[in-house]
């Protein structure tokens, strides 16, 4: 018998239909280890050695893998052809290789990029072993996450109480989003106006035109700024007044299909034509590789095999006709330097099948699936034609004032017939029919139509755009994409409203304390030559220890540097960088923060133990308050583990944080950082029941009580203590020895005395 391992349950159903009884199909169910939740998993100085361990809940399914490889002669390793495939693939082999599952068995691993017999038979035909460099990728991009999350995390905490945790490519996201905040915020509309006339042809028949020139003057978008400005060009029209068509133009152009979907094409066209997020959308596509009708969903590559080409268009010439088929294939160029060539674009597995209705048992995957063949039969197809007019025409006594007209008229919908791409923030101009027209004929400008306009604002990112900046900038690939905008809107960082995203007050804080104090990690140019990296180093052109270590030597020193900051020093700045944000000025350029409750006070950012609040500055006197971020910590016991060093954080007492930690000889509470820190034992709590009165009575529990000096001992020349209670009631001590005290005080002659018994009865038992 042959063990084959997939990822997921529903493909390894799908897969154990095509191999018959010789093979035995089970899941991983994902990912089977990860790096330990805990301080010091990636060694930094041990070439970042990595310590690991079983997922919860994935040792019962590992038990059931080494079941079923007892029974089997040969392991393929078939889990996904990406970066995090690789590195499962990687991880099962050396669990079971450490526990000596492996011996005597042959193991291959094999990828494939949908799931159908041809190709799970030809995958199998062609085993290969473990790409190193994919899963070296995979190791420098975990150590960096690891390393970022773990470092950046707890200054976030410390210097920001209330914030959430930092990521590597997550925080750059949320840069984009609060920097175009930002602009539309500091935006100042600028006024201007168009002029458009109403024109009738002798046969009376209407079209619109727009003023582009005035005696001889050029009419740009701003160039008419104001209401003088408009009466100045109304002066010399009148309604109407006669004129003449001077030019007419007509031209033929065409629009050719865009390429098949990638994963970052997919996930914009499914938010703007579905109103999918992105990761709905990577759920319903998972939904439908899994049980083989599209190809693999998380790719770069816009080609597509000859066979499926061939199957598209034997497909469009039997449905549509030889019109709609070009004379010879459409081939698509990557514009990604790093794109996966041997991949293709996401696909339907069979041209002829248009719909997956009454095949699938989700609603979401139908409509992606439609979504998918329609773009994919497209982008064999003809080119829509138009044929264009271009119409100039001049008032006639006013020859050096001309008004424009263009007109397109759809004269074959070649692929649009099956599919046309949204896009945002952008009007459709196309099929604006103009009547016949001919140089020379005489029309009247009926009426003149002056409008007011004001610039606007850069849009809000949607997901759709937001995935496509990302994409331009090289932040992220495509199986991050999801999961960066899904953990932005998790941590509350942001907002979606009417599929805009919008920052919270937290976002704000997080971005701007960031872009001051690690600017060189939420930079984009930074990021995406990071990103750039993992793929060299996917390419066998890096080193990955290397790399990480380029990362982490000025890092960490950035970290230190910040963790000196003063929590003041922050308030300061965020004040000073949030203060238009937060208050907005008058006409006088005034900020209007003043506080409503008492005569003269000014309202400021201010960071409590819990979070940012806005406070007065006549404080304590004015108590007004107004809450500014939402504090409830809905962090997992990982997150908030990983968010601080291994340690949950209670709270705080006396201006130092009181962490609940577990050691090598148990749990513990911690008050403060460093040699310095308080600790006491917490034996039989965890992060759950600690509380932080509970830490503190612990903690105080520790301490010993203040002693008292009796004076020298004139044996050991050290000084004798005198301590009113302990563990086991009064004792003195000196030269690290302690004695029990009965009765009252001692003198310092009976208390060196009962010293001396005490290291007396010590060496005699040793």
């Amino acid at each position: 018998m042959k063990l084959l391992i997939v990822e997921s349950p529903a493909k390894a159903k799908t897969i154990e239909k095509y191999l018959g009884k010789d093979f035995k199909v089970v899941a991983s169910v994902g990912h089977v280890r990860d790096l330990k939740v805990a301080e010091g998993s990636v060694d930094v100085e041990n070439n970042f050695a990595m310590t690991w361990e079983i997922m919860k809940d994935k040792e019962k399914q590992i038990k059931l893998i080494e079941s079923e490889l007892k029974k089997a002669d040969t392991l393929y390793l078939a889990s996904d052809q990406d970066r995090e495939g690789e590195a499962i693939a990687w991880h099962l082999y050396d669990i079971l290789n450490s526990r000596g599952d492996l011996k005597g068995k042959k193991v291959e691993r094999i990828t494939f990029n949908e799931i159908t017999k041809k190709a799970i038979t030809e995958a199998i035909e062609h085993p290969r072993e473990i790409d190193q460099n994919l899963v070296d990728a995979y190791l420098a991009r975990r150590a960096l996450d690891y390393l970022v999350g773990f470092n950046l995390s707890p200054v976030l905490w410390r210097k920001l109480p209330g914030a959430k945790s930092a990521g590597r490519v997550q925080s750059v996201a949320l840069w984009l989003v609060v920097d175009r905040e930002r602009e539309i915020e500091q935006f100042k509309p600028i006024e201007y106006w168009s002029m458009d006339a109403n024109c009738i042809t002798g046969k009376k028949e209407s079209f619109v035109a727009k003023l582009t020139r005035f005696r001889g003057e050029k009419i740009e978008k701003e160039t008419l700024k104001n209401q003088a400005d408009i009466d100045r060009v109304m002066a010399t029209l009148s309604n109407g007044m006669d004129a003449t068509i001077i030019s007419v133009e007509k031209k033929k152009t065409q629009r050719r299909p865009v390429a098949p979907f990638t994963t970052s094409t997919l996930q914009q066209e499914a938010s703007r034509k579905l109103r999918f997020a992105a990761k709905r959308t990577m759920s319903a596509a998972q939904h439908l590789y899994e049980r083989g009708f599209i190809t693999y969903m998380r790719t770069d590559a816009v080609n597509l095999s000859n066979e499926a080409i061939a199957a598209i268009r034997e497909y469009v010439n039997g449905q549509y006709g030889k019109n709609y088929l070009p004379d010879s294939p459409i081939m698509y160029a990557n514009k990604s330097k790093n794109a996966q060539e041997a991949h293709e674009a996401i696909r339907p597995t069979e041209m002829g099948r248009s719909t997956v209705m009454g095949l699938v048992d989700s609603s979401d995957a139908e409509k992606l699936y439609e979504l998918i063949w329609k773009r994919t039969i497209a982008c064999q197809m003809a080119a829509a034609q138009f044929d264009s007019v271009v119409v100039d025409v001049a008032p006639k006594n006013e020859l050096q004032t001309l008004f424009h007209a263009v007109g397109t008229t759809q004269v074959f919908d070649g692929f649009l017939k099956v599919y046309q791409e949204d896009q945002d923030d952008k009007e459709d101009e196309e099929n604006k029919k103009l009547p016949m027209l001919n140089e020379g004929d005489d029309v009247s400008l009926e009426s003149f139509l002056p409008e007011q306009h004001f610039t606007q604002a850069p849009p809000r990112y949607t997901e759709a755009s937001l995935v496509k900046k990302l994409e331009e900038l090289g932040i992220g690939r495509p199986s991050t994409y999801a999961n960066i905008l899904s953990v932005i809107v998790d941590r509350n960082y942001v907002d979606l409203n009417k599929q805009r995203f919008i920052p919270t007050e937290r976002g704000w804080v997080v971005a701007l304390f960031l872009a001051q104090y690690f600017p060189r990690y939420v930079a984009v140019d930074f990021t995406a030559k990071l990103e750039d990296d993992l793929d060299e180093i996917a390419n066998g052109k890096k080193n990955w220890i290397k790399e990480v270590r380029a990362f982490w030597d000025p890092f960490i020193d950035t970290v230190k540097s910040v963790q000196k900051i003063t929590t003041t020093d922050v308030i300061d700045m965020l004040n000073s960088v949030l203060s238009d944000h937060l208050f907005k000025r008058d006409e006088n350029g005034e900020l209007l923060n003043k506080c409503p409750d008492c005569a003269d006070g000014k309202l400021a950012l201010k960071i409590g133990k819990f979070g940012g609040f806005i406070g007065c500055s006549n404080y304590p006197t004015c108590t007004h308050t107004r809450q500014l971020i939402d504090n409830k910590d809905d962090r997992t016991d990982e997150q908030k583990a990983a968010a601080n060093n291994g340690a949950a954080v209670l709270g705080e007492d006396a201006g130092e944080p009181v962490t609940f930690r577990t050691g090598r000889f148990g749990p513990y509470v911690q008050k403060g950082d460093g040699p310095t820190a308080e600790r006491a034992s917490a034996k039989g709590e965890n992060s759950e029941t600690m509380t932080l009165e509970k830490a503190l009575a612990l903690i105080a529990g520790q301490k010993k009580p203040a002693a008292e000096e009796l004076g020298t001992s004139p044996e050991t020349k050290a000084v004798v203590l005198y301590y009113s209670s302990g563990k086991f009631g009064p004792y003195v001590s000196s030269a690290g020895v302690n004695a029990s005290v009965r009765g009252g005080k001692p003198t310092l002659d009976e208390a060196v005395e009962l010293l001396s018994a005490a290291k007396k009865r010590k060496f005699t038992k040793r």
